[in-house]
């Protein structure tokens, strides 16, 4: 008797443990799947990482052959008597006479190594003409601003500039930009949170820099449902969570309590860009969106757009924007 009671006993708490663990397996996947579809996200933009052209001219040459320029003895013969090359601008200071010719080239040599030594010291010719020329200084940039989930027009936007926007031109590109930071503009009121990334590099860093904040960003996300990079435009639905009884709980998604929406701005550009060091007020976020949205088509590398949640009528939670987004 005593046995079986205790049986009995055992029995009741591994299947009250199991229930306890069944129920909340159930609670974290469909929470999980409603959390896909409030944070599936809209992309935008474009562009490339290349070094500007340079144009190359040959120096030009005198043909004129006059008495007093060209003696037979090659360049400056005809100035100084020690034939091979002359320096009068030299050799007349220092008084060698006819013996100094050799004595000319050895102090020529030493005064151009030394203009040179000290036009590299300091930043002028040599190398840091060819730096400044095909690897010049890039600013890569980054900014989030948090907004209340009353911003429906700003979404909207987005995704109609998304399905028609040229991400394929660099006039394109531009008219994001600026489609995108006038969004923001004319919505002060719905502004919440901010954050304000910007650095300079040279042009063969930009690129990785560059990719490297686009895929944090893109990470967030748990699907893009809407995107138009590089002229490539797709659009898919968005995954909703699956109710009890397997059918789409679509209507308890949209009743879902939600706070905000997030819209984020990358972009490089040629020379640099000066931004606000932080987003600490109002003011701040404003010229940091000016700034950005002022950069021209001529300087402008690459930009990319992102935006959560992409689908019209959803917003994020104060618990997924601070679990996502905590720089904010």
């Amino acid at each position: 008797m005593f046995v079986k009671t205790s049986f009995r006993q055992m029995l009741k708490r591994v299947l009250k443990t199991c229930f306890v663990f069944s129920l909340a397996a159930l609670l974290i996947f469909s929470q999980a799947d409603g959390a896909f579809a409030a944070r599936a996200g809209g992309r935008m933009g474009g562009g490339s990482f290349r070094a500007p052209s340079r144009t190359y001219s040959s120096p030009r040459r005198s043909t004129s052959r006059g008495p007093s320029s060209y003696s037979g003895r090659g360049y400056g013969g005809g100035y100084y008597p020690g034939g091979g090359f002359g320096f009068p601008f030299i050799m007349p200071f220092f008084g060698f006479g006819g013996m100094g010719g050799l004595v000319g080239i050895f102090i020529a040599i030493a005064v151009a190594n030394f203009l040179i030594r000290s036009f590299r010291d300091a930043g002028i010719g040599g190398d840091s003409v060819e730096t400044a020329s095909s690897n010049p200084v890039v600013s890569v940039a980054r900014l989030l601003v948090g907004l209340l989930a009353q911003a429906r027009e700003l979404q909207s936007e987005l995704n109609s500039l998304a399905k028609t926007a040229d991400t394929g031109t660099s006039a394109g590109l531009t008219k994001i930009l600026q489609e995108t930071t006038l969004s923001l503009l004319r919505h002060p009121e719905y502004w919440a949170y901010a954050d304000i990334d910007s650095d300079q590099t040279r042009l063969m860093a930009a690129e990785q820099a560059f990719n490297q904040l686009a895929i944090a960003e893109r990470s967030k996300f748990t699907g893009e449902t809407l995107s138009n990079v590089n002229a490539q435009l797709s659009q898919t639905k968005a995954k909703v969570a699956m109710g009890s009884t397997g059918e789409l709980a679509q209507k308890d998604l949209m009743e879902a309590p939600g706070e905000y929406i997030v819209a984020t701005i990358l972009v490089a550009t040629q020379g640099k860009l000066t931004l606000p060091a932080s987003a600490t007020s109002t003011d701040d976020v404003r010229k940091a969106i000016n700034q950005i949205g002022a950069v021209s088509s001529d300087k402008l590398m690459a930009v990319e757009v992102l935006w959560t949640p992409q689908a019209s009528g959803e917003s994020l939670t104060a618990d997924e924007l601070i679990a996502e987004y905590p720089n904010l």
